[in-house]
């Protein structure tokens, strides 16, 4: 889906929380969504579900994307993931060993992984991303997030944790 099809004004409306808008962005991203979820699942029966599932986890986090540039991307990780999840419960789909996923990363060029990688950033719900933008980025302590954040050195522990998890999944598909 190009974020050219959904004109900005429709975006930030939904991303606001308005009903309408809302409805309307999921009736515009459907086709697509469903035409992705076709070409990325094993089965008719799998595409329906994971396109099903992806325009439900929109409904609930379009509020977390912060630009409709990194809005296709995001969409569509969640239809590969959820293609994924679906052909591994049916027992389809073996994980990547991780050594495998790191070759296919640094064979990328290195501006193609810059883009990949900020767009990474881009798709995490911004509880983790300020986490791993805080420890990877501005190579601050566990101690100095926590402060920064209010929160104890567990929570951001547990959320630069789950963050590089979503992060890598997004650049190992």
């Amino acid at each position: 889906m190009s974020a050219a099809a959904i004109s900005p004004n429709l975006f930030e409306a939904a991303r606001v929380g308005d009903v309408e808008a809302i409805a309307r962005l999921l009736e515009t991203a459907q086709p697509d969504i469903r035409r992705y979820a076709r070409a990325t699942c094993r089965s008719s029966a799998d595409a329906e579900d994971a396109a099903q599932e992806a325009l439900w986890i929109l409904f609930r986090h379009v509020g977390t994307i912060r630009s409709l540039l990194a809005f296709s991307a995001w969409l569509f990780s969640v239809v590969r993931r959820e293609c994924l999840r679906l052909a591994r419960k049916a027992g389809f789909a073996a994980p990547l060993e991780e050594s495998e996923a790191e070759a296919g990363l640094l064979s990328r060029p290195e501006s193609d992984l810059r883009l990949d990688v900020a767009a990474a950033f881009e798709a995490l719900p911004p509880h983790y991303r300020d986490v791993a933008l805080m420890r990877d980025v501005k190579e601050m302590t566990i101690d100095e997030i926590a402060d920064a954040l209010g929160a104890t050195r567990q929570t951001v522990k547990a959320r630069l944790h789950r963050a590089r998890a979503l992060m890598r999944e997004y650049l190992t598909r």
